[in-house]
């Protein structure tokens, strides 16, 4: 199984530390934007990040491809069984994919990925703008972290690895999470981001920006 894509994304990131958790045996094959890697345009013919393939079969959209993972290999769960908890877990994963994910994008891009890697200057609007929506969200993920410190039930499941994600993009920018004003959420993020799945992405991806470009 091989999933294609740059863990600076949050949904490959995404895939590659939900892999980690269920402990899957994913190959993961480094692309830029815009490669015309034949494999990974057989998975995304248009071109978006991450590709995933087992076989003959063939698939993008991170959600697709986790659906298609927990349906294969069920244990350990990161779907709960139980239907509420199971829309739950999938209601956070759409949080992450678009709301979280576009707020966050805006800063990312114009602050790591236009400057860095396109070579062409950020849009400061569209940065001011990414921050401008956070607190709701921040909010929002803060009134809704139980005791557990688990957002679904009392164990990890993919709502933890889907909100996550995009945080790790907001770090790289500088970003972080006032602790006096959002404690359960800084919590929170402490105890997903140390875990084996995202520690080892997060470290090397903070070479990635050390080393010399």
């Amino acid at each position: 199984m091989i999933v294609y894509g740059s863990t600076l994304s949050p949904f490959v990131r995404k895939v590659l530390a939900y892999g980690t958790e269920k402990g899957l045996a994913l190959t993961f094959v480094p692309i830029g934007l815009g490669s015309d890697n034949p494999e990974f345009r057989r998975a995304s013919p248009f071109g978006k990040m991450p590709g995933f393939t087992d076989g003959s079969f063939a698939i993008s959209d991170s959600t697709a491809i986790i659906t298609y993972l927990e349906a294969k290999y069920p244990q350990p769960f990161l779907l709960p069984g139980d239907p509420a908890l199971r829309a739950r877990a999938i209601w956070f994963d759409e949080f992450a994919d678009t709301m979280l994910s576009a707020s966050i994008g805006k800063i990312f891009f114009n602050t790591i990925v236009s400057p860095i890697f396109l070579k062409q200057p950020g849009n400061e609007e569209l940065i001011a703008e990414g921050h401008a929506e956070l607190p709701r969200l921040f909010a929002y993920l803060e009134a809704n972290i139980p005791p557990s410190q688990f957002l679904v039930g009392d164990t990890i499941t993919l709502a933890d690895v889907a909100v996550a994600s995009p945080f790790v993009n907001y770090a790289h920018c500088g970003g972080s999470v006032d602790a006096a004003t959002y404690p359960r959420l800084a919590a929170w993020l402490a105890l997903i981001h140390a875990r084996p799945s995202f520690a080892v992405m997060i470290a090397a991806e903070k070479a990635m920006f050390e080393r010399p470009r």
